[in-house]
């Protein structure tokens, strides 16, 4: 008995995937034989169809390329982190003609924010993303909104080399809208900072504004130290504030280099490690180093080991 809901759910051939991702219908195969990243339903003598969920793990199997990943690290990576099935793959027709898709249970959101950003309309842009951000809050935002629409941008970027502007433009909103929904942790919960930082050449940080601010609506007490900051700072840092925890964000694969914990001084109290972000998920951590891939899952864990 075929299932009712596999039946409703709306699915697309390669050629229509192909085209949505900006690849060769050629490549889709290749990954389905290669790495097992094809349609979860296909079966023998019937032509390819790609449900909701399968073109959700293509996209971030992209994501994971255009940070520096192999196509087998991911690969691997899409098929360990693929989003929930509610994924929609539809955009609507406006945003499609730009090249940017809508995804997730906020399309709507993702679709006004590329127009806004795409018209260049810098005050649109930041008080919706702030909009966005008083009714979902800022991980939702990052997850389902603003991560969309700059992965979209950047493959537009690699594809066309059109867009650099607007993606600036949606960075710098973010940040100034991440900067404004950060509260004044006056009496945090942890007596001892949690200190924020990016990987020695590391400058994607917009993630890490998020995790700041996310933290500081919890109340946890954090130091904001910025991107690409050198292991030898990040040590000297650590022996001047004697922090709880030490979160160092890693967006691309070649900057998630495990030295820069070997090289955080033992303190007397405790200093837990956190290696954030997507970078760091082919690198083989210290044992004393937690890995958390995802905004959402560090926000919890740091929450819950420094915030009792």
């Amino acid at each position: 008995m075929t299932d009712d809901r596999e039946e409703d759910e709306p699915t697309l051939p390669v050629a229509a995937v192909a085209r949505r991702l900006g690849v060769a219908p050629a490549t889709l195969r290749t990954w389905d034989r290669r790495y097992g990243i094809g349609p979860r339903e296909h079966t023998t003598g019937r032509h390819r169809r790609y449900a909701p969920a399968d073109v959700a793990r293509l996209e971030l199997m992209q994501q994971a390329l255009l940070r520096g990943a192999t196509p087998a690290e991911a690969a691997g990576y899409a098929l360990r982190h693929a989003p929930a099935p509610e994924v929609h793959v539809l955009a609507p027709r406006e945003s499609r003609e730009q090249g940017i898709p809508a995804a997730g249970p906020r399309s709507s959101a993702v679709v006004g924010l590329s127009r806004a950003a795409l018209a260049m309309d810098a005050v649109a842009t930041q008080q919706l993303i702030a909009d966005r951000i008083a009714d979902l809050g800022v991980v939702a935002v990052w997850d389902d909104v603003l991560r969309p629409v700059l992965s979209a941008l950047a493959a537009r970027w690699v594809q066309s080399g059109e867009c650099v502007e607007v993606e600036h433009l949606v960075h710098e909103c973010a940040l100034a809208a991440m900067i404004g929904a950060t509260p004044v942790v006056t009496a945090p919960r942890n007596p001892r900072p949690v200190l924020l930082c990016c990987a020695p050449d590391e400058r994607h940080s917009l993630p890490l504004y998020v995790l700041r601010a996310a933290l500081a609506a919890a109340g946890i007490g954090t130091q904001m130290l910025g991107a690409a900051l050198p292991a030898e700072a990040l040590a000297a840092a650590v022996r001047r504030t004697g922090p709880a925890a030490v979160a160092v964000w890693a967006q691309l694969p070649r900057h998630g280099v495990a030295d820069v914990f070997e090289r955080v001084p033992r303190t007397r109290a405790r200093v837990r490690l956190f290696a954030c972000g997507p970078g760091w998920f082919t690198t083989d951590l210290p044992d004393r180093v937690d890995r958390l891939e995802d905004l959402a899952g560090a926000v919890h864990r740091i929450e819950s080991l420094v915030g009792a």
